[in-house]
């Protein structure tokens, strides 16, 4: 299979492809770490098309997170946070709602589903590439 034709791949007609994943997941996890912590997210152009592209761009997206401080976050379970999303539509969380009911669902789901498309293309991965090495 060719570059572009894994990186349009997806699961379902109706779901995103690989490409799309992986951005949807770099959002939510920078996104949600910026409200947390008050400071200004990481932007995208979201047009990467080359698997380079996409890998450099989870290399920007963990900088990112790693320079977000513990302090930054700490004690924000009960911050109000409102995210206005595409559509218009207004919500309201918590720090903690946020965090757990919205960004680490979607993170996981989009990761996940990444995940499971490489799988289909036959690119050799297993759980131990998705879940990282064990703690020693």
């Amino acid at each position: 299979m060719n570059e572009t034709d894994l990186l349009n791949m997806r699961l379902s007609p109706d779901m995103f492809n690989l490409a799309r994943q992986v951005r949807a997941a770099t959002d939510h996890a920078m996104n949600s770490a910026a409200r947390l912590s008050g400071k200004e997210p990481l932007k995208f152009a979201n047009d990467e098309t080359t698997i380079p592209q996409l890998i450099d761009r989870i290399a920007k997206a963990i900088d990112y997170l790693k320079s977000i401080k513990q302090t930054e976050i700490d004690g924000t379970e009960t911050k109000d946070i409102s995210i206005t999303f595409p559509s218009g539509q207004t919500r309201q969380f918590t720090g903690q709602g946020l965090l757990l009911g919205n960004s680490l669902p979607n993170f996981y789901f989009h990761t996940t589903t990444a995940y499971d498309i490489l799988r289909l293309c036959g690119v050799e991965i297993g759980k131990r590439d998705f879940m990282g090495a064990s703690p020693t």
